[in-house]
């Protein structure tokens, strides 16, 4: 894997003619976040945003990759809208610019993939969460190869993808030897990142009565 300060003359020219994919974790921004929040996240759009530009220099984006889009064209900018402002304003920009757009769910495995995580998380015995686990694991594995698929068949020689995607979903996926991974990583990430541990100590400190 490839990081962003590597990718610079003559470095450029060792991947013109390789696959590229330009990887970028996926930050969500819910409508009643807290305001602390929504700034870091504004800023690690905007960050990712600049950081995917100057990728560019190794071969422009012509394929964009998301996750939770198995629609087309404008119905999948629509519904990106909808869960996520910032990702979906980042592609429609590479969309205007020439870049396709590939829905990479499939929506017989995406939507029990979707109800398995949500019954993960509401299960209190540990037989009935085993058996949960079990299907989870088999439509996440089914997932995973899906989108593998449509990103190596669609990202064709010397061309340059964009996959945005949560990261501990993307590390899962097998990547063939001759797609070159570049990781999008705003300085920002990490302090998303600190910005939850801290939520999740103060939830331990203080549990709800």
């Amino acid at each position: 894997m490839t990081e962003l300060g590597q990718v610079e003359k003559p470095a450029v020219e060792n991947f013109k003619e390789k696959r590229k994919l330009y990887c970028i974790p996926n930050i969500y921004i819910v409508k009643d976040a807290p305001e602390d929040y929504k700034e870091l996240a504004n800023k690690y759009w905007d960050e990712a945003a600049a950081q995917t530009e100057k990728l560019e220099a190794a071969g422009k984006i012509k394929k964009i990759f998301c996750e939770s889009v198995h629609v087309q064209g404008d119905e999948a900018l629509k519904t990106l809208s909808e869960i996520n402002e910032q990702t979906a304003r980042l592609i429609k920009k590479k969309v205007d610019e020439g870049a396709e757009l590939f829905p990479v769910e499939s929506k017989e495995i995406f939507g029990p993939f979707l109800d398995w995580a949500n019954c993960l998380n509401v299960v209190r015995t540990q037989e009935v969460f085993s058996k949960v686990l079990e299907f989870y694991t088999e439509f996440s594995n089914k997932r995973l190869t899906h989108i593998m698929g449509v990103i190596n068949t669609n990202l064709a020689d010397g061309e340059a993808g964009m996959l945005i995607m949560r990261d501990e979903d993307r590390v899962k996926l097998q990547f063939p030897a001759d797609i070159e991974i570049f990781l999008v990583t705003p300085p920002s990430y990490d302090d998303i990142l600190r910005w939850f541990r801290a939520k999740m100590k103060d939830l331990q400190s203080n549990p709800a009565e």
